[in-house]
């Protein structure tokens, strides 16, 4: 079967409908690789955000619980938050664990960058695995944020997630956790491999 190289879209023009610190609307007009026109076709602008998947050193994985107004329920999740725009991933990644949890420190391994919803966002979230993490210090957590601290030893954690008691509702996140077990299935750390799904 041959292959045909698929053609981008042209963009005709773009104007931007909403702008704040959190997100911007850009409302595209752009041309089809069959020579029709889209308008308006929406883009989300955001920024890029870290996910970080810490177990401490007594074999713990960290997680916070806090509510989340867009779908009006609490949930299980991991640390996790935006970039700041003079900061690199993993500065970021390090820094929302400390915020979120009190927590620091540990072997730190870069696990990928994934596009969270590409047919609107162009965003990108950054996953991280943190080994060995440790309390360090307090919480600090912003105006908007009420987060409850859960320590889960990981096998506990892992037999939860098989049998549907543990989960964590955001796909994100969950990409994240697979990408801790594909790096667990293909490594010769002892202190990885325990961690496959």
């Amino acid at each position: 079967m041959e292959r045909r190289r698929i053609e981008p879209w042209r963009l005709l023009s773009s104007i931007y409908s909403f702008s704040d610190r959190w997100l911007k609307l850009r409302s595209d007009t752009v041309r089809l690789p069959g020579g029709s026109t889209l308008t308006p076709y929406h883009v989300i602008e955001a920024a890029d955000w870290v996910n970080v998947v810490a177990i401490s050193d007594t074999g713990c994985i960290v997680l916070v619980e806090q509510y989340r107004h867009a779908v009006t329920r609490t949930m299980l999740e991991i640390p996790a938050g935006h970039i700041d725009p003079d900061e690199t991933p993993e500065t970021a990644a390090r820094r929302e664990l400390l915020e979120e949890t009190g927590y620091g420190g540990g072997q730190w391994h870069a696990l990928g960058c994934l596009h969270p919803a590409a047919s609107r966002f162009n965003n990108q979230v950054h996953s991280f695995l943190a080994l060995g993490v440790t309390k360090v210090a307090a919480p600090a957590q912003e105006e908007s944020e009420n987060l409850h601290l859960h320590e889960i030893p990981w096998a506990e954690f892992v037999a939860g997630l098989r049998a549907g008691t543990m989960r964590l509702p955001e796909a994100n996140q969950m990409s994240s956790l697979l990408l801790v077990h594909l790096l667990a299935g293909n490594t010769d750390d002892p202190g990885i491999q325990r961690l496959k799904l």
